[in-house]
């Protein structure tokens, strides 16, 4: 067939070869929301909130860097301001969370917003007691089925006996104990990718909740982390079957309110892009090896 006459044909896109924690959640919250995230790629506004979330978590890190006696709430919050610049020099975009000419005050009151957070930190933990074995560590590991699994650690903590303690900062305040189980998932998502490349089940997942002042530990066990592992399995498996068969079914929730997409939702009355899009056509790829 000549190829300047032949017609494209819809092609499902290829399935997902890895699972990061957030992608898990997105797919578990509402399927439609991880398509537009993952395959869409639809653009989503920056939020006053989630840009403080990155300062503060530079700023956690980055004290780290200081010597241990000079790690003091003072200078913690000297750091908001100048990883606030550091932010915007790289996405100048983001000025724009505060470019309203009548209220001058929205970016400082953010930063204070911010420099309180760092702050309330010191109540929790002692950084001049700790020593982080990793900060911002990447962590990625292959099951037996092919899954790759990815992500980041915002600390990891190694006791002179090898002990593990992964530690996760969340600039929000605690959930309430019915909703606590997204949060410890992402804990034990973690933990399963260490235990994978170091042999040890990490001995305390920790979550700082900084909006609240709380600390949320759990002590996972292997059946723990063998659970997860099925699950991460079981997700892998429905978002192929989505892929393939363009079922991406809307889940309305109580956080479509902050939701980007709620015009493209037909949950809300809204069309989604068309699925699948159209292109050449490819050979399918082979399926996952079942664990």
């Amino acid at each position: 067939m000549d190829t300047e006459t032949a017609v494209t044909e819809p092609i499902a896109p290829p399935p997902p070869a890895s699972l990061s924690p957030s992608r898990a959640a997105d797919f578990m919250r509402c399927p439609l929301l991880y398509r537009f995230r993952v395959i869409d790629k639809l653009p989503e506004k920056p939020s006053a909130a989630a840009t403080r979330g990155t300062v503060v978590h530079a700023v956690l890190e980055r004290l780290f860097d200081t010597p241990a006696d000079r790690r003091t709430p003072s200078l913690a919050r000297s750091m908001v301001a100048v990883e606030w610049d550091r932010l915007l020099a790289e996405r100048p975009e983001l000025a724009e969370l505060f470019d309203d000419e009548a209220d001058a005050e929205a970016l400082p009151r953010w930063l204070e917003s911010a420099e309180q957070l760092v702050e309330r930190w010191f109540a929790l933990e002692d950084p001049a007691r700790l020593e982080p074995a990793e900060r911002e560590l990447y962590v990625e590991t292959r099951l037996e089925s092919g899954l790759v699994l990815r992500g980041y650690v915002d600390r990891l903590d190694v006791a002179p006996t090898g002990e593990l303690r992964v530690v996760d900062y969340k600039t929000g305040k605690a959930p309430r104990p019915e909703y606590a189980g997204e949060a410890l998932f992402q804990m034990k998502f973690y933990a399963l990718v260490l235990w994978r490349l170091r042999g040890v089940v990490p001995r305390r997942l920790q979550l700082v909740y900084l909006g609240s002042g709380d600390l949320l530990s759990y002590d996972p066990t292997e059946d723990d982390l063998r659970g997860v592992e099925r699950k991460l399995h079981a997700l892998w498996f429905a978002i192929r079957r989505a892929t393939e068969t363009g079922d991406w079914r809307p889940r309305p929730g109580r956080l479509c309110d902050w939701c980007d997409h709620r015009a493209v939702c037909p949950s809300f009355g809204g069309t989604p892009p068309p699925y699948p899009p159209r292109g050449p056509a490819a050979e399918p790829l082979p399926g996952p090896r079942q664990p």
